[in-house]
């Protein structure tokens, strides 16, 4: 409930800030140089938003974050039975693209096993998101807080295998 209005005043305020009727033609395509329009979509209608139940042994929770910008980014993933990651929620505290970011790498991992999750790159990420260099820290947190997530959720495993041989 929260995260919808969260989501409306974050829409709200882009539209006012890009849409503007009072200001010229000129600074209204500003915005949309610095974003692609793929950023954008993430950020205006991010995927997966929300929280997991992070004591649940079949989810991973990755927090990581970036001293010199200021991004936090928490990812989870819920794993089922046979290893395959059938859910993936995200909250971040950070800029557009950073949002973009860990929107995507929750769709990306959905569907996957725990081991081809591993195989997404903060390359892949950027290059979907057409990234510019200058965000590119971005992307590698997106995939630092993938392979935190399935670390988490290994770990959880191995105390699972631990207490059932107790």
């Amino acid at each position: 409930m929260a995260a919808a209005g969260a989501g409306r005043l974050r829409r709200a305020a882009s539209a006012l800030l890009l849409r503007s009727p009072r200001l010229p033609a000129r600074e209204l395509s500003a915005p949309a140089r610095l974003y692609h329009k793929k950023v954008v979509d993430h950020y205006e209608n991010p995927r997966n938003v929300g929280s997991l139940d992070k004591t649940s042994k079949n989810v991973g929770t990755g927090l990581v974050g970036a001293p010199a910008c200021g991004d936090v980014m928490k990812l989870q993933i819920q794993v089922d039975e046979k290893g395959k990651i059938v859910d993936a929620r995200f909250k971040t505290f950070g800029c557009g693209s950073a949002i973009a970011s860990s929107s995507l790498a929750t769709e990306w991992v959905k569907g996957k096993t725990v081991e081809e999750a591993l195989t997404i790159k903060n390359t892949d990420i950027a290059k979907e998101l057409c990234l510019p260099p200058v965000k590119l820290h971005c992307s590698m947190l997106a995939e630092d807080a993938i392979k935190a997530a399935l670390a988490d959720y290994k770990l959880k495993q191995e105390s699972k295998k631990g207490d059932a041989e107790k």
